[in-house]
């Protein structure tokens, strides 16, 4: 039997600069190649480099390029809609131009599978029902507003958070509907998805190192950070510690540096003070990361799971998040990393890592174990395949 023709719909370039969402994607649509024959097609990701779309198109076949326009859902009709229909798919307020649907529509029926990498590139579309469909949600949109609550927020604030999470959740329990297959990030998610249609957990991960990880902590100690800055969930998680956490370790660490790695961590919102360093972009964080003491993942609120978590474990890094930011890792506190919500307890958590390095290096050890188990991108892709062979069943013999 030939193989599978795969339709995959992507909301980044797989080979643009690394965050999070498009190491996912990229990792995802290698896994799916092993398996079948992958036509890319890239839905709102505009004004590239060049170069990104080369390598992308070096890898994988290229079929479209599908733009997005704004589209707010402002009116009372659409608001209503959105809030009661679980047809109306414009809850994001972008969507792709009638061509470049009619388009999609047409081409489906050279393909055998069609996958949405995240809901927002599904929702771009006016279709609602998808056959031959997996839609790898990624992050459930509802856990964003979800962990807001959380949050002390303003009576206002609370009561528009406390209303999109019920259009959130009111569209994704209806998700079975739309297509054959549904993935998510974790456990956790898993449970929040109604699962009358197969449901996969495709956890995040991490590119398994080439060379074993080596660190060469500095003198004065560094505590890192990566992330994409223009991330809320990054910037808010970073002010946190820089406003209660910082002081109280530079206090205890003297001469410590705080290291900022990541799209935007060099722009006009990066943190101004003695000693913090913004770095920016870097392509090649090795020997960077290699000179941190620990690594801190600040997190307080956001959906899905963290890719810096498997990041850390994969580069032997120390590492010390909020229990939010670990949210969907199955990590304990003090044996792969250490977890902490209170400010003080958090600054403590850094100071007594970067005084005992050799149980700091225990633990990362432990951590970097459990990530060629369970978080490298080859111990993850059977669990694409096993999603995109769901679908392949299901639809056996179906007419388009």
């Amino acid at each position: 039997m030939r193989s599978p023709r795969i339709l995959y719909l992507c909301s980044c370039w797989p080979h643009d600069k690394c965050h999070g969402g498009q190491l996912r994607a990229l990792q995802v649509a290698r896994a799916l190649q092993q398996l079948g024959e992958v036509t890319l097609v890239v839905v709102g990701a505009h004004d590239v480099d060049p170069e990104v779309k080369m390598k992308s198109a070096a890898e994988f076949n290229l079929g479209r390029e599908i733009e997005i326009v704004s589209s707010p859902a402002l009116g009372l009709i659409d608001r209503a809609r959105s809030v009661f229909d679980r047809e109306f798919t414009n809850i994001h307020g972008y969507v792709a131009k009638p061509a470049d649907e009619a388009w999609l529509l047409e081409t489906l029926k050279n393909f055998d599978l069609v996958w949405f990498f995240k809901l927002r590139t599904a929702n771009s579309f006016i279709n609602s029902r998808w056959r031959r469909s997996v839609v790898d949600i990624d992050d459930l949109p509802s856990g964003m507003e979800r962990s807001r609550l959380r949050e002390t927020l303003r009576l206002p604030t609370r009561l528009r958070t406390t209303l999109r999470l019920f259009e959130l959740l009111g569209h994704e329990r209806h998700l079975w509907r739309r297509f054959d297959v549904l993935a998510v990030c974790s456990e956790i998610d898993r449970a929040e998805v109604d699962g009358r249609s197969p449901l996969h957990v495709i956890p995040n991960g991490f590119a398994r190192p080439t060379v074993m990880p080596v660190r060469k902590p500095a003198t004065p100690p560094r505590i890192g950070f990566m992330g994409l800055y223009s991330y809320l969930p990054n910037l808010e998680g970073m002010r946190w510690f820089i406003e209660k956490c910082w002081n109280q370790v530079e206090a205890q660490v003297p001469g410590v540096r705080l290291r900022l790695v990541g799209s935007g961590t060099d722009g006009p919102l990066k943190p101004v003070a003695p000693g913090i360093d913004c770095l920016g972009w870097v392509e090649n964080p090795a020997e960077e990361v290699a000179s941190w003491s620990l690594m801190i993942v600040p997190i307080q609120f956001g959906g899905g799971t963290r890719v810096k978590i498997a990041d850390a474990f994969s580069r032997k890094c120390p590492l010390v998040s909020t229990r939010f930011g670990a949210l969907g890792y199955d990590v304990e506190d003090g044996r792969e990393i250490r977890l902490a919500d209170d400010p003080a307890e958090f600054a403590a958590a850094c100071v007594a890592l970067i005084r005992d390095q050799e149980a700091a290096n225990r633990m990362a050890e432990r951590a970097y174990d459990a990530f060629l188990e369970k978080w490298t991108w080859a111990a993850i892709a059977p669990r694409a395949w096993d999603a995109a062979e769901d679908c392949l069943r299901l639809n056996f013999g179906r007419s388009s």
